[in-house]
């Protein structure tokens, strides 16, 4: 693979993630007239919850649901310059033009007027777009293992240099498919956050995984994926390297897990051998989720890595897939459990889906 990076006209950061031999040297200049960044990003502290909540007003003038013809992901053609300079492209990684955060947010006081209990920094950190390929009416699942092999290596490259910035605390890659779940641009593409804080769903499992820890001498996640492996009825499909299994308390009406059967922290840490057999599986349970309703099914993919500063033997890399579609033409709406107290309730059980999952195997 090769990487090349770049500037975008508004002094942006692209990088080129190349696996095709015959790939162009990727000299492209952005030629756009863009304006300066300005963003505002901050985070407030919920006294009541002690979770961070980030806010960024200047998102709001953000590209929403442009036609195919001026999507901002796909290649510069004549006459069109876009995000992406190059008249083609393999894997394009940049930093968005709309950030919830950024290394560039001015100073704002410590805590909100009028309530010392509630603490106020900067919004700091850095958000990026992965586009995973330049054709516009394609998607994840189409992908060739090859292809996909070169995403990981692109999120690994990101997940440390992004995490190795000062006041970063964890980085987070993922994906949005699909109008149900809200997303803006079709084009083929995830983002990558950079926290200056550790996530709340983050902490819960790191504390859990500390207490089991304690108490086991090994780690929860290590333990379901033994006792999976051999009870079978959440297991989803295997390889040799890796495991897809419905998570045993399952919030959402489709969800899997994709786990290393080896514990390792992050992206970074994982194995040639163990890049090269996730795409295989993860590809299988793509096509599997697009039929169980024989259409492409809305989902978002959530990487789980350790934060950046938490004990590694804590943290067990795993990406969840989930959708909010629970029949064909049905959503899950997060009402009054979910949204106003957390607590969720599904309609189908974990073993139930699993099964069909099984069942949509090729």
């Amino acid at each position: 693979m090769r990487r090349t990076t770049a500037k975008l006209a508004d002094g942006r950061e692209i990088i080129y993630f190349d696996d095709t031999e015959d790939a162009p040297a990727r000299t492209a200049v952005d030629t756009r007239d863009l304006p300066e960044q300005k963003p505002s990003s901050e985070i407030r502290r919920d006294p009541l919850t002690g979770e961070w909540v980030a806010m960024a007003s200047h998102r709001q003038t953000r590209t929403y649901k442009p036609p195919a013809d001026l999507c901002p992901l796909c290649p510069t053609t004549p006459g069109r310059p876009t995000e992406i300079p190059e008249s083609s492209y393999d894997v394009a990684v940049f930093e968005n033009r709309f950030p919830s955060l950024s290394q560039h947010v001015p100073p704002v006081p410590s805590t909100v007027d009028g309530l010392p209990m509630a603490e106020r920094r900067p919004g700091y950190g850095r958000c990026e777009v992965v586009c995973f390929t330049s054709d516009h009416n394609s998607a994840f699942a189409a992908l060739t293992p090859g292809r996909v092999r070169t995403v990981v290596d692109a999120w690994a490259d990101r997940s440390a240099e992004l995490g190795a910035l000062p006041g970063v605390e964890q980085v987070f890659c993922f994906e949005n498919r699909g109008e149900e779940i809200g997303v803006t641009l079709h084009h083929p593409h995830g983002q990558i956050y950079a926290y200056p804080f550790v996530t709340p769903r983050t902490e819960r499992m790191l504390a859990t995984a500390k207490e089991y820890r304690a108490q086991h001498g090994t780690h929860v996640l290590g333990d379901v994926i033994e006792a999976e492996l051999a009870q079978r009825a959440r297991l989803v499909a295997t390889t040799e390297h890796w495991v897809a299994l419905v998570p045993p308390a399952a919030r959402w009406p489709v969800e899997v897990i994709l786990a290393p059967r080896s514990q390792c922290a992050d992206i970074p840490e994982l194995t040639p051998a163990q890049r090269d057999d996730f795409a295989l599986l993860y590809l299988d349970v793509l096509a599997r989720l697009d039929r169980l309703y024989d259409r492409p099914l809305p989902y978002i993919a959530a990487w789980n890595q350790g934060p950046v500063h938490a004990p590694k033997e804590l943290s067990w890399l795993h990406l969840q897939v989930f959708s909010v579609l629970r029949t064909a033409d049905k959503l899950k709406y997060l009402a009054g459990s979910e949204s106003g107290m957390a607590v969720w309730i599904n309609d189908a059980t974990p073993e139930q889906i699993a099964e069909r999952l099984r069942a949509a195997g090729s």
